[in-house]
């Protein structure tokens, strides 16, 4: 199984028809190719476009058609391009409905660290503070740990990207969410336990008394479909 399908797949499932929705860098911009064929998603990309489309097949991709990390992206019939500033006042303005944010942590409360390790050379935060303060619902697209180490932390130790708390975290192993400040595992990956996802956190998760499996079916080759 490949984790960031999987990852790209439940987020997907997310989206409902009509939304606005932004895809950041890495994971999130898989999204778009999982949402359900005839559900018209309205994707925003921060450089000035909404109506981003799937990431495009090889040898169709256009040299000035790229997303926010420079990368091909297709438009759908209808898509629209604009400066800078109507974009980020879009994003100000609270008129995303959703925002897909990859993660380097997020803590026991749903705070996100997502733009800088310290001592690396970065060009920027980009639009990551804007977005998470911005979009009524942040959805975070990353793996479950990192070099061995978890991603969801007790607390942070790289830079916070915004004081406002994230409403999702999606990772190969499990679905998390932070309803009142308190870090609750929702959902398993298929074929993994409530105690194999304890014990590859480093925060403290809430368990209810049932969790179920992440609604996306995986073939019999380990697969998503």
């Amino acid at each position: 199984m490949d984790p960031q399908i999987l990852i790209a797949k439940r987020i997907a499932q997310e989206l409902k028809p009509g939304m606005l929705v932004n895809l950041g860098i890495g994971i999130p911009t898989l999204v778009a190719n999982y949402v359900p064929r005839g559900m018209r998603i309205y994707f925003q990309s921060e450089n000035g476009l909404i109506g981003t489309g799937p990431i495009p097949e090889e040898g169709m991709a256009e040299a000035l058609l790229t997303d926010a990390a420079g990368q091909p992206v297709s438009a759908l019939p209808g898509a629209c391009t604009f400066d800078t500033a109507m974009s980020f006042g879009l994003i100000r303005g609270g008129h995303l409905d959703v925002t897909v944010l990859g993660g380097l942590q997020v803590d026991g409360r749903g705070q996100l660290a997502n733009w800088t390790i310290p001592g690396k050379m970065v060009p920027g935060m980009g639009g990551a503070m804007d977005l998470v303060t911005g979009a009524r619902r942040v959805i975070v697209a990353m793996q479950h740990s990192a070099k061995g180490a978890s991603k969801i932390v007790k607390r942070l130790t790289l830079p916070p990207t915004s004081t406002r708390t994230v409403d999702l975290v999606v990772t190969e192993l499990a679905v998390i969410g932070f309803a009142d400040g308190v870090a609750t595992l929702r959902e398993t990956a298929p074929g993994v336990s409530v105690q194999q996802v304890l014990a590859a956190t480093d925060a403290v998760l809430a368990v209810p008394d049932e969790v179920p499996q992440m609604p996306v079916q995986v073939t019999a080759e380990g697969a998503t479909s």
